[in-house]
């Protein structure tokens, strides 16, 4: 019996679902018609900056859009009209240069003041993290932008297939074994300026968090940095992101994601990893002395 009139087969629905998942994946489209922002100053002024860029295309698409559909409109041929021979208009073409000059000069102008205030970190809040058990805040940067201060707490950012290692060190080419680490998610506190070290392990591959900043390259034998600082007031948020170098066959599954606490709260954190890391290394030396002991293993 033939399928009710204007339901279409199951298969041609599921296939009509599939494609428009493709055409519009969630995490690609960020926030459709912008950068996401929201969670660092640095991504909100790439937003900004962004909208300012769009408004001026959109006005000069829309006014040339505009002529042009009012003189296919108003001067459309008719039957038997001759075409007036124009020779040029001297004080059209002057304008339109210069409006255009005009337009790349104020987006240049604008480009350059907002620039500063993405690149260059601002320093922590006076409520943010200050290391009360010490050393990851530091005051020396000889190959990156530092706050005004001079200090934030530095994380070593570091690609592997197919996942993200977290360092917490101050020296990201001679971190102390012992270092404060986690895998994937990354924690971070509040009110505080916090500058990356980014690189690989193995193939390049790009660290992204979309509501805190532009992406970074992360490539073998080479240290790209940038920084982000989430307001006290989105203590407890989760910001999810992604590689976004295709960096071999499960290049979908290294996700990545900030997880912000109030400084009070990731000092606990810091404090239980560090007793997570003596604990393992007390019992690597037990194992240790009763191998030394007996390196035969028989009983």
């Amino acid at each position: 019996m033939p399928a009710a009139l204007g339901r279409p087969p199951l298969k041609i629905t599921l296939a009509g679902l599939s494609a428009a998942a493709l055409a519009f994946p969630a995490n690609a489209l960020a926030s459709a018609f912008a950068p996401e922002s929201g969670g660092s100053p640095n991504a909100d002024k790439i937003n900004t900056l962004y909208w300012i860029i769009f408004v001026l295309g959109a006005l000069v698409f829309v006014g040339v859009m505009g002529a042009l559909l009012y003189s296919i409109i108003k001067f459309r041929a008719r039957k038997g009209a001759v075409a007036a021979q124009i020779r040029g208009n001297t004080r059209l073409e002057i304008g339109w240069t210069v409006g255009a000059a005009v337009i790349l000069v104020v987006l240049a102008v604008v480009t350059f003041a907002m620039l500063p205030g993405i690149e260059n970190p601002p320093n922590s809040d006076a409520s943010g993290y200050q290391a009360v058990h010490g050393g990851l805040l530091y005051a020396t940067g000889p190959t990156k932008k530092l706050p005004p201060n001079g200090k934030s707490l530095n994380i070593c950012v570091n690609g592997q297939q197919y996942i993200w290692r977290y360092t917490y060190a101050k020296n990201c080419q001679n971190a102390p074994l012992n270092s404060v680490f986690s895998y994937e998610e990354m924690v971070v506190p509040t009110g505080t300026t916090v500058t990356l070290d980014i690189n690989a392990q193995d193939v390049a591959h790009s660290w992204w968090i979309p509501k805190l900043g532009g992406k970074f390259d992360a490539v073998p034998g080479y240290t790209n940095h940038t920084w982000f600082k989430i307001p006290a007031k989105l203590a407890g948020a989760v910001f999810q992101g992604q590689c976004a170098e295709l960096c071999g066959r499960n290049h979908a599954n290294m996700r990545a994601q900030v997880h912000a606490l109030t400084p009070t709260q990731f000092e606990a954190w810091l404090a239980s990893k560090r007793q997570q890391i003596q604990q393992a290394d007390a019992a690597a030396a037990v194992s240790r002395r009763r191998l030394q002991a007996n390196p035969t293993g028989n009983p």
